[in-house]
């Protein structure tokens, strides 16, 4: 009985291991909000999670419609934001900020999507070694309370200093305040 036991649970563990071994966990089936994965999207890019940034071989960056009008959008079509705090293209969120403000990162170069200005697009240095995708400037971040493409709930929050708000194809904020 006592052998049966170990067999039983050394196969038990072995089912584990072997069901986290052959899972590639590239994120496809992962929601937006799960914690340290991404999802890819068409337009490409990353949906980022509350469990910080999300990286990307093809960054997209385009334009699509909110209640607030039109603004920058990436993976997915889940609107971006840009941090006032920011100074230049020096991102200012790290930490729990970027917990709640997930930075747009990318592996590459970001494409421009529809509605965007290719010389508006870059990218910037992050202090973990990452590249965060800029337009106009501006260092680019999703919002974690954002849950569908099209959401602007970030939108003229107060928060870590400073405001957040969605840019326009321009590159300048939106200020509905």
């Amino acid at each position: 009985m006592k052998k049966i036991g170990m067999i039983v649970s050394t196969m038990a563990v072995a089912t584990v291991l072997a069901a986290c071994a052959g899972s590639s966990d590239d994120g496809a089936g992962s929601s937006y909000g799960t914690p340290a994965h991404t999802t890819p999207a068409t337009g490409g890019g990353a949906v980022p999670s509350t469990g910080g940034t999300a990286v990307s071989t093809a960054a997209t960056v385009a334009v699509g419609p909110t209640k607030v009008g039109n603004v920058l959008v990436g993976a997915g079509g889940r609107t971006l934001y840009l941090f006032e705090a920011d100074k230049g293209t020096t991102s200012s969120c790290s930490g729990a900020c970027a917990a709640a403000w997930p930075p747009y990162v990318a592996a590459g170069a970001p494409t421009a999507g529809a509605g965007v200005t290719v010389a508006l697009l870059g990218t910037t240095a992050r202090p973990d070694g990452t590249r965060e995708v800029t337009y106009g400037g501006h260092p680019l971040y999703y919002y974690v309370g954002d849950t569908s493409p099209g959401d602007v709930n970030g939108q003229g929050i107060n928060g870590f200093g400073a405001k957040w708000y969605v840019l326009a194809a321009s590159g300048t904020k939106i200020d509905t305040d």
